[in-house]
């Protein structure tokens, strides 16, 4: 067993139900569903005691996250793309369609232990842990800890919202240039920043957009959602959008592509970025394309 994360309920918190209220500070249990299990394992205590999910936090709680897993994972086969790698942590470009974690075998977890090496460290984790998550169909940079205190450092970063991530996506129409979102998700506030960087004319939709985003906030789905809600969806995303938006194999058009964050055991910012994925600039192509042959018959 050792420390994931530790969470301090502040002074003005109103009393809320643990199960409830774990739910949105732990990024490692992004739905309830995942905390009412994470509690009956006991892998989170509150005042040092494993909770109950019935109980209700008060201010100066302190609640904490621990890891009870003791198997290591089944070794999957597929090479991953490091981007970044040393003795205390990684980041790989997770592909789009395969899972961070989970029941399946085919899971970014499973594929760690052939892809990273382990840390020569005292505090080495027993394998690498991904210390985030991103949806299912959404490809990009996924940060991986190799020693508990780039797990507890990496976390705290998370949970204080200093780590800067951008991501790239292909929407539907054109939105205004720049502009900030901040609709509730979920019932909580969520605030993403967005800018236009390229608009195409398309049969299909009218226009695509390539779109710089930056999620202020890490709410379940946030930028699908706040995409939607503005009337410019991701295209291929079959849950915010009408049906037929979507390519046969192509998948969503959303990739985290840049994080600026401090390293967890040096005194530097480390920048990692990977390039758009190509699929982003063929899609964009294709369609203005498909325009001109329209408008020239």
């Amino acid at each position: 067993m050792f420390l994931l994360k530790t969470h301090t309920v502040p002074h003005d918190a109103p009393s809320t139900r643990l199960s409830d209220y774990v739910c949105g500070i732990f990024e490692q249990l992004p739905s309830r569903k995942g905390v009412k299990k994470a509690i009956k394992k006991g892998a989170v205590r509150l005042n040092g005691i494993p909770a109950e999910t019935g109980r209700w936090v008060q201010p100066g709680d302190i609640i904490t996250l621990v890891d009870l897993e003791e198997t290591p994972p089944k070794s999957y086969e597929f090479d991953l793309e490091i981007v970044h790698e040393d003795d205390h942590f990684a980041v790989i470009n997770k592909p789009a369609g395969v899972k961070v974690s989970g029941n399946q075998y085919r899971t970014i977890v499973n594929m760690l232990p052939g892809n990273v090496q382990p840390s020569p460290l005292p505090d080495a984790l027993k394998w690498a842990k991904p210390v985030h998550r991103l949806d299912v169909p959404t490809s990009g940079l996924l940060m991986v800890a190799k020693t508990a205190q780039a797990h507890m450092h990496l976390g705290q970063q998370l949970e204080q919202k200093t780590i800067k991530k951008t991501y790239h996506a292909i929407v539907k129409g054109t939105p205004t240039v720049r502009g900030h979102i901040r609709t509730p998700v979920n019932g909580q506030s969520a605030h993403s920043e967005f800018e236009v960087l390229q608009t195409v004319p398309s049969l299909r939709n009218e226009t695509l957009s390539l779109v710089r985003l930056s999620p202020h906030t890490g709410r379940t789905h946030q930028l699908r959602i706040h995409l939607a809600s503005l009337g410019h969806p991701i295209v291929g995303d079959t849950t915010y959008d009408e049906a037929g938006n979507t390519m046969l194999h192509k998948g969503l058009f959303l990739a985290a592509t840049s994080l600026q964050l401090q390293h967890p055991a040096l005194t530097q910012t480390v920048e990692i970025s990977i390039d758009i994925p190509h699929k982003f600039a063929s899609l964009l192509e294709r369609e203005a394309r498909r325009w001109e042959k329209f408008r020239s018959t």
